[in-house]
């Protein structure tokens, strides 16, 4: 794997590579020492020109747990703030050796800019650009829901047959479209539910099925509930009426997460909006996977710049992350 930049681009076989390596990640975790020699002498750069904590802490532990050096470098207060290009920064980044770059960016394609423009040798792993997409957030939705529906069972599997309905603000939702494309591949079947101002203009091309009815998806029993986060940050218009009725027809709260069927999950990639997009009921109940996200993003994070910095694993190298 050269660059992971859009869940597109991604092979059913390169996905479950991703998911399986992730998988002896997660095992690696639960040792009294976490650490791996895997990367050491490699550097990863968090480069982020949007705020983010989550994200980017995420991707310093699971560097930082593979041994590599991590430079942490933020847009605010930097020479980006006074106007340096993003040229101008990646030909920094590759003056001081940088073999992995993570960038957040506010501009969509940033990240495919980066990856092709000739300016830095260095592997480069889209951390969200824009509302185009945000692939290893979508991994790790992935993750959790095999890990979930399937158990220790897990490797080597996809998500065939899985239903999976993803609700809320998918216009401004570069974890929707991700989730879209990958859990497509994986096999799902994939659900999009959203007041008409939410949904972008045209997903005809996208292999969903969309519904305008939160009461009459869960209804149709899905496997996995993801809800998305209501992005007001990225809103300039009403796009609903107030959030008090955005919360009554689409919010996940306790007299629909008990029509849920048996065995279904609650996903949400954070940060919630307690009350909003789901209540406290839906977020705290056993149901949902929102801690063992924030979890297993690390796993698949560690995954991934492994796949990128370490290539392909000899059949000793399997034996020590197991």
């Amino acid at each position: 794997m050269r660059h992971l930049l859009d869940t597109r681009d991604l092979s059913r076989a390169e996905a479950l590579e991703i998911l399986d390596v992730a998988e002896d990640m997660a095992d690696t975790q639960r040792r009294e020492v976490k650490k791996l020699p895997t990367l050491r002498g490699k550097t990863v750069v968090n480069l982020f020109f949007e705020d983010s904590t989550r994200t980017r802490i995420s991707f310093e532990a699971a560097a930082k747990r593979l041994s590599a050096d991590v430079i942490n470098f933020s847009a605010k207060g930097s020479s980006v703030s006074k106007g340096e290009s993003l040229q101008d920064t990646a030909q920094t980044l590759q003056a001081m050796g940088a073999d992995a770059v993570v960038i957040r960016h506010g501009a969509s394609g940033a990240p495919r800019t980066l990856a092709t423009s000739g300016w830095i040798t260095a592997g480069v792993v889209n951390a969200g650009d824009g509302t185009h997409a945000h692939p290893t957030q979508a991994l790790l939705d992935a993750f959790t829901i095999r890990k979930r529906l399937h158990g220790d069972d897990s490797r080597g599997r996809g998500l065939d047959g899985i239903r999976v309905t993803i609700v809320g603000d998918v216009l401004h939702s570069r974890v929707a479209r991700s989730n879209v494309w990958l859990l497509h591949t994986l096999g799902a079947h994939v659900t999009l539910v959203a007041p008409p101002t939410l949904v972008p203009q045209d997903v005809s091309g996208w292999p969903v099925e969309v519904d305008y009815d939160l009461d009459r998806a869960i209804a149709a029993g899905p496997d996995a509930l993801m809800m998305l986060r209501i992005q007001l940050e990225r809103m300039n218009a009403a796009y609903f009426p107030t959030e008090r009725e955005y919360s009554r027809r689409y919010g996940l709260d306790a007299r629909r997460l008990d029509a849920l069927p048996t065995g279904s999950i609650v996903l949400h990639p954070g940060p919630m909006n307690r009350g909003l997009e789901i209540s406290a009921e839906a977020a705290d109940s056993p149901r949902s996977t929102v801690l063992e996200q924030v979890a297993n993003g690390v796993s698949v994070r560690m995954a991934v710049l492994y796949l990128l910095l370490a290539g392909a694993r000899t059949d000793s190298e399997k034996e020590d992350l197991r």
